[in-house]
């Protein structure tokens, strides 16, 4: 119920107003971003790559219903990937495709994604489209297969707690994709999605399972496993070992502010290990998304409001 609550929240325009006017709420954001500025991201970056750390920085944003807000936002991409150029940060990018315009036409979408790309070619990076709500998947597939067609730079992501995921995996792997797997973080009905955490666990082991096979590999497919979930860990590391999968077919991934033990001592084993590093003054939908999944932040949140 909690959960629910926090994902009907990050989309109600009342809750962003009353929140994002609360001080101690940015304080606490902060557990998650980087900051608003892009410097603030460059040196969170740079703190993680001299952990051996890799990085893939959002500049946060979401459903823009406008073409000149889309092209701002492909712009400040751009700016983006110009800045890990010139601070040499060990870094790719992550977007999300109605930040470029794609409540307004996938072709517009797609024109603004190609922009990106190019510049993340020529900086030597990559990008990863973000898989937003369930009612953009088919849209974002679409304009990730016309991308993969000419760029090697390009991932997506699938979401396990989907029931259609594994039939989408199966034929990303058969393409050679590069996929970033996670659990899920919209509210979706149970018609479409598992509504049990166990299912979507379940679900995530044999997605991770299906995709690391010597088929997949042997195709190109490259898997980012994106969890803070010990036992995802654990199941991934048996997979790879039991399996003989390389270390260069996977990597794993994990939030920025969640965990960080953890991703060192990842690092420490010899895995790859990624942080999503987002920054921007549209951290609302974000934060709250992330309380959502891990509702004992709200007791951090209340301890920072009583000690004040």
């Amino acid at each position: 119920m909690m959960r629910s609550s926090f994902l009907y929240l990050s989309a109600a325009g009342w809750a962003r107003r009353l929140v994002t006017g609360l001080g101690v709420a940015h304080r606490t954001a902060r557990r998650f971003v980087a900051g608003e500025e892009l410097q603030e991201a460059v040196e969170a970056a740079r703190a993680l790559n001299e952990k051996g750390i890799m990085v893939s920085l959002d500049h946060l944003g979401e459903n823009v219903f406008s073409l000149e807000d889309s092209k701002r936002a492909t712009g400040e991409y751009i700016e983006l990937l110009q800045t890990i150029h010139e601070h040499i940060l060990d870094a790719n990018i992550s977007v999300k495709l109605t930040q470029l315009g794609l409540n307004i036409s996938e072709d517009l979408a797609l024109e603004n994604m190609r922009s990106i790309l190019d510049k993340a070619n020529e900086i030597g990076t990559s990008v990863t489209i973000d898989m937003e709500a369930s009612q953009y998947v088919d849209a974002t597939l679409r304009i990730f297969r016309q991308l993969n067609d000419t760029y090697d730079n390009v991932g997506t992501v699938i979401q396990a707690y989907l029931y259609r995921s594994e039939s989408d995996m199966h034929q990303l792997g058969a393409e050679g994709a590069t996929v970033r797997l996670c659990k899920g973080a919209y509210k979706e009905p149970p018609d479409i999605a598992f509504p049990e955490k166990a299912d979507v666990d379940a679900n995530f082991i044999k997605l991770m399972q299906l995709y690391l096979s010597e088929k997949y590999r042997d195709a190109g497919a490259y898997l980012k496993v994106a969890t803070h979930d010990p036992h995802m860990i654990e199941s991934t590391e048996r997979f790879v070992k039991d399996n003989n999968v390389p270390m260069s077919a996977f990597e794993f991934q994990m939030l920025y502010g969640i965990r960080a033990a953890t991703q060192e001592d990842l690092v420490a084993r010899g895995y790859k290990m990624r942080v999503y590093v987002p920054y921007g003054a549209e951290w609302y939908p974000y934060f709250m998304r992330r309380l959502a999944e891990r509702p004992a932040n709200v007791w951090f949140i209340l301890r920072s409001f009583f000690s004040r």
